[in-house]
């Protein structure tokens, strides 16, 4: 059995559309990791520097005696900073839901990811018993960073942004939620 020239066409032509839209989806992808670590690093530098300030700005800052707090406040700052910046520029794209629920989730899901990178490190210091500063810095803060940051995107995607619903009615909904005040 031959194939005529129509059904050749109409099967070239579905393999072209499929990988037309395997090509924008990995692109759409590799977007949304870059803009996604663009906001991590800003996050980062926001962490770092309001903790540093808190501490030590002028010699003694005004949370000197109180690291944790300091940390506190500087991570919480950090993490507002990552939610609208990825709301905003990386998954803008993508669906809306109450702010209010995808700030908090937000933070849940933030909270899941640095229990992955303490987990790399009870492990690696408990667990295999390598206590070094160096096996220290790497299970935390390269291995646990890794799969926490992995995992954060992952989520991101799946739960705090979703994609935007094909039903219209679906979608009408969708949006509706997004302005919905917190």
């Amino acid at each position: 059995m031959s194939q005529t020239r129509s059904e050749r066409a109409a099967v070239s032509g579905a393999a072209s559309s499929w990988i037309d839209r395997l090509r924008d989806s990995l692109s759409t992808l590799v977007r949304e990791i870059a803009k996604f670590g663009v906001v991590g690093m800003i996050a980062l530098v926001v962490d770092i520097s309001l903790f540093n300030i808190l501490r030590f700005a002028g010699g003694e800052g005004p949370m000197y005696d109180k690291p944790l707090t300091a940390k506190a406040i500087s991570v919480i700052v950090a993490t507002t900073v990552a939610y609208f910046g990825n709301r905003y520029w990386t998954f803008r794209h993508r669906g809306r839901t109450n702010m209010g629920r995808e700030y908090l989730l937000f933070f849940v899901l933030n909270g899941v990811g640095m229990l992955i990178a303490l987990t790399c490190l009870w492990f690696s210091h408990y667990a295999l018993g390598l206590t070094s500063a160096l096996a220290d810095n790497i299970s935390a803060n390269v291995i646990g960073l890794a799969l926490g940051t992995l995992f954060r995107f992952w989520s991101y995607r799946r739960w705090v942004f979703p994609e935007v619903p094909d039903n219209p009615a679906d979608q009408e909904l969708a949006e509706r939620d997004a302005v919905t005040p917190i």
